[in-house]
């Protein structure tokens, strides 16, 4: 007899159904963003897969590519709280966390602080430019971001759950900016380039925007649905040898340091990816096979999700810019010479079962019994 998926006590339906719907409610959350955005298939699946691992993401592209649209569009579609905060170099960090204030009770006369909450004290906060402003801004994400809270004059204040930052920044322009470092990148799960519309997504984007119709967005789903997906996530089965295929990407970018990389790593890269790298890498491949259905991760989700992890915790050195080698084409090699394992992937049913079983009280690492040849 078929073991039935598991129900919550308080009704919510089972981890297996709720992928199932999960698969469908990705579908409806795309038609919805197409909509308003023209193309950018890539980067909308990258900002939902890095949303539902909990990360956070930067957004790098050229102005005029709707990256605010973008953002502003999946927060409406996804019925959460929209901050914009666009840095300056006269940003201050209070601007951003919050501040206090005396206030005054009239009928009393006395006088007390009060905590006014900061534009980061929503669901989804836009950080434009991030470049533009000075590091002891750009630090006052730091915590907020890793922490999920604010601290402020000893009280400490939580932010609202989910809770997903996005970063732009211009490649272009470079003269009075402050690049972040890259602790603070590291911090950020994916780099999302953005790029130009082909010339029929262009002809149809200045065709929607020169006309007078007003597109309406669905809400496909709410907060308290994303939090359940994004507990979800991590218990999606990972193969030992998907795991150590992941790892041997970040492992293999510290070059000498760690005694197991190829002979370009040497001559290109200065400085590689921490374990975070690592963790990414499974966690964003985890998504990846959710969205697409499946119960278990592949090599090919960790290759697929490999350049928007890696490519900002890559740091080349002279000989690469010499050469004009980039991090994405450190990426790209690394895909070439880390074989794939030949017992990539399990079977369907035996995934879905372990699946169902880690949601069924059982919270431990997601991990699957190596498949047999």
């Amino acid at each position: 007899m078929a073991r039935e998926e598991p129900k919550d006590p308080a009704g919510q339906v089972g981890d297996v159904e709720a992928v199932e719907q999960l698969t469908a409610s990705y579908q409806r959350i795309c038609e919805a963003m197409h909509r308003v955005i023209v193309g950018q298939e890539r980067v909308i699946e990258e900002l939902l897969i890095a949303f539902l691992c909990r990360g956070h993401c930067i957004l790098e592209g050229v102005p005029g590519l709707a990256k605010t649209l973008m953002i502003s569009t999946l927060a409406r579609t996804l019925s959460l709280s929209f901050s914009r905060i666009q840095f300056t170099p006269d940003l201050m960090p209070s601007d951003i966390t919050g501040t206090e204030v005396i206030e005054e009770d009239k009928s009393s006369g006395t006088r007390q602080l009060r905590f006014v909450k900061g534009p980061v004290f929503a669901n989804v906060i836009l950080a434009d430019e991030i470049n533009r402003t000075p590091p002891k801004t750009q630090s006052a994400l730091l915590e907020a971001m890793q922490e999920h809270q604010v601290t402020a004059a000893g009280f400490t204040h939580k932010l609202p759950a989910p809770f997903f930052v996005l970063a732009t920044q211009n490649p272009i322009e470079q003269e009075g900016t402050y690049p972040l470092p890259e602790a603070q990148l590291d911090r950020f799960m994916f780099k999302v380039l953005v790029g130009y519309p082909s010339e029929a997504e262009e002809l149809e984007i200045v065709r929607l925007t020169t006309a007078s119709e007003e597109v309406n967005v669905d809400r496909v789903m709410g907060a308290k649905e994303i939090r359940q997906l994004q507990e979800i996530i991590r218990r999606v089965p990972c193969a030992d040898h998907v795991l150590r295929y992941a790892m041997r990407f970040a492992r293999w970018t510290r070059g000498v340091r760690s005694g197991e990389a190829p002979q370009f790593i040497s001559d290109y890269v200065a400085w590689g990816a921490g374990p975070r790298a690592s963790q990414n890498l499974v966690l964003a491949g985890k998504a990846r096979a959710i969205l697409r259905g499946r119960f278990w991760v592949s090599t090919e989700d960790i290759r697929a999700v490999a350049h928007p992890v890696l490519r900002h915790r890559i740091i080349t050195n002279f000989n690469a810019e010499a050469d004009g080698v980039g991090a994405d084409d450190v990426v790209d090699r690394l895909i070439k010479e880390i074989p794939p394992d030949e017992a990539d992937g399990i079977d369907e049913a035996m995934s879905r079962r372990v699946f169902a079983e880690s949601g069924d009280g059982a919270r431990g690492s997601g991990c699957v019994p190596e498949p047999r040849l």
